[in-house]
């Protein structure tokens, strides 16, 4: 499997994803490497999947994302979005997909107006997708995030247009799956904490699956999603 770890001014979770897709692309001795694409780049080698990393591109000035959506890398990666390859964004990575309208809805400022760092858990909500293959449908996963703007938004048809289509992909959740407006950290119409888009080939997500994809890290509750990548990619 080829991977591209697309890299903003500000982007701080690069690395962090590099390190989790290496580990599981050289499960069983393979050396593939993933590619750092910088921004400027207006193409980039043909690759398996694209990441955008978490981090806080440009400053998040004007809104997180915004500034973001708008590289000369994000038309290739929209063009190659298009065309079925798969697109994982990670928190601000989450936030790009959203401005540069490859997936519905906004990211808000969390509704406490605080920066949220810690872990939580969130639900899969399906396993019947290219990036979900590891995990069970109803499984509750302990899994960090850092953000302020992670307030997911969209309105009552386009929240409809969701649930109809099963394009949500994770949920906040109490420990045991349950969920409820306590388990909530920034505010989320229906405790959303990732989407995807109408054929499930693209996925963003708040929480940090790259932070907890090795044990030394305190956990492995982001590995499955790294694993299933490369062995339905490979």
């Amino acid at each position: 499997m080829k991977a591209a770890v697309i890299v903003f001014p500000g982007s701080n979770c690069d690395r962090d994803v590099t390190v989790a897709l290496r580990q599981s692309m050289r499960t069983g001795g393979g050396k593939s490497e993933p590619t750092l694409v910088w921004h400027k780049e207006s193409d980039f080698p043909g690759v398996d999947l694209i990441v955008l990393p978490g981090g806080f591109a440009f400053g998040d000035y004007l809104r997180a994302g915004a500034m973001a959506a708008r590289s000369p890398v994000m038309k290739e990666v929209v063009r190659r979005a298009g065309k079925g390859v798969p697109v994982l964004g990670i928190c601000n990575g989450f936030q790009i997909l959203t401005e540069a309208g490859l997936l519905p809805g906004a990211l808000m400022r969390n509704a406490g107006l605080r920066y949220v760092c810690k872990d939580v858990h969130v639900r899969v909500e399906s396993s019947q997708t290219v990036f979900t293959s590891k995990y069970e449908t109803g499984q509750p996963l302990r899994i960090p995030i850092a953000h302020h703007d992670g307030n997911y938004f969209a309105d009552e048809a386009g929240l409809a247009a969701l649930e109809d289509r099963g394009q949500i992909a994770f949920r906040y959740c109490e420990p045991d799956g349950t969920l409820d407006a306590t388990a909530n950290p920034n505010g989320s119409a229906r405790n959303i904490a990732g989407i995807f888009n109408k054929t499930k080939t693209v996925l963003g997500m708040m929480p940090h699956p790259e932070r907890l994809a090795d044990a030394p890290l305190g956990g492995t509750d982001g590995r499955p999603m790294f694993d299933g990548l490369v062995e339905a990619l490979s």
